[in-house]
């Protein structure tokens, strides 16, 4: 294109975009930025940075399962449970007493279960044999008289049970197949829908969940139990889902790129992860805020171990997924297709054309409608409105 102003219609004017005053532009505040998913917001172009704090994440969890290692619940290591009414005059701190002074050693843990009528408390500790759970049945009864559902004092409101680790252990791998399983479903299905290079991020991606997921169990020291581990498989779902739908923008922002010189595969990505930015923070806090509801019913009102278990896992799940899906599966996306492939080629053909661009003085921007030439060329910031054409007379 000449650097020269050209005639268009009807007597106006046309310059490049470089000729017009950027300062002279109204500019927006980054929520509205946020918002209308103008592409303001550098993501693919930062990779490098949200590849470090990945890696940062992700080593921080490793050497935590490393070296903490995980809180097992009494279904994976095994163990006794005993439950007994809580009273007014019971509390978790003189049933451990209790205990210790009657076997001679602490338990594993004490707590109180539930609220009101229905609150209980629960002893867990390693195996007992059938003399140990007789003793201290008989020392909680004397100390604290617990009543049935009748109001009777007796020692059958104390209940026992044996938990073998076989049976965690046989839900762990049932839970191991069935995400073998998903996993291949996947990969087969974003390979047919999508491309190979998709299907490769959005793995990555769960991969990514699951290992930071575990880390956060470890760091916390959140009680495992096979409640965790259906849970882990419940997170899936939701990250594959918010990736697949910035994947789905990627590949209508980039159709028939490589038949086009203005922009770079890496460019358009990214705006469509600004374009979807805002409906991933919808949906993610959508998510969050009934789980944050049922750990509040789970923990404080009812005590059910179980919901809290599978509340735990899905709040920290949905932030780390939605975090994957944003700042990591499409900067890797991004990542294999310039390492290989047309994509490669594509993006350095673009770059030498705006630097043989910047060479001639010309620059690469289109010319606009004004009524004089403007000075200098001044690079438009994020948040400025597009100049476009001006001056333009209405028929």
């Amino acid at each position: 294109m000449s650097d020269s102003p050209r005639s268009d219609v009807e007597g106006s004017t046309l310059v490049k975009d470089a000729d017009v005053a950027q300062d002279a532009q109204p500019h927006h505040g980054w929520l509205n930025r946020l918002y209308t998913g103008t592409g303001a917001f550098e993501v693919v172009g930062r990779r490098r940075f949200y590849y470090l704090l990945t890696g940062a994440i992700v080593l921080i969890c490793l050497l935590s399962m490393v070296f903490r290692g995980f809180t097992l619940g009494i279904d994976f290591e095994g163990g006794t449970r005993i439950q007994l009414p809580a009273a007014d005059n019971v509390s978790t701190e003189q049933v451990e007493t209790v205990f210790s002074d009657t076997l001679g050693f602490e338990p594993v843990s004490v707590q109180t279960v539930g609220s009101g009528a229905a609150a209980t408390v629960q002893v867990r500790s390693e195996a007992l044999d059938a003399g140990q759970v007789d003793s201290v049945k008989t020392a909680l009864f004397d100390a604290f008289q617990p009543v049935d559902g009748s109001g009777t004092a007796t020692p059958n409101a104390i209940s026992v049970s044996d938990v073998s680790e076989t049976w965690g252990g046989q839900i762990t791998q049932k839970a191991l197949i069935a995400l073998v399983v998903f996993l291949v479903i996947v990969s087969i299905y974003i390979s047919i829908r999508y491309e190979r290079d998709m299907a490769l991020a959005a793995l990555a991606a769960l991969g990514f969940d699951l290992l930071v997921t575990a880390g956060v169990y470890s760091l916390v020291g959140f009680e495992v139990t096979p409640a965790t581990v259906i849970g882990l498989l419940t997170i899936l779902g939701f990250s594959l889902y918010d990736s697949v739908v910035v994947f789905d923008k990627v590949e209508e922002n980039t159709r028939g790129i490589l038949h086009l010189n203005r922009k770079t595969y890496a460019e358009q990505a990214n705006l469509a992860v600004n374009q979807t930015l805002m409906r991933s923070i919808n949906t993610t806090v959508i998510g969050v805020l009934p789980v944050l509801a049922l750990m509040i019913v789970a923990v404080w009102l009812l005590g059910v171990g179980t919901l809290k278990d599978l509340a735990l896992v899905q709040l920290v799940g949905m932030i780390v997924g939605a975090y994957s899906s944003i700042f990591f599966a499409t900067p890797l996306l991004v990542t294999f297709k310039e390492k290989w492939g047309p994509v490669a080629a594509h993006t350095k053909k673009v770059l030498a054309k705006r630097a043989e661009a910047a060479q001639r003085g010309g620059g690469a921007t289109p010319a606009v409608a004004v009524a004089s030439k403007a000075p200098a060329s001044v690079t438009p910031t994020p948040g400025s409105r597009p100049t476009g054409k001006r001056n333009k007379k209405r028929r």
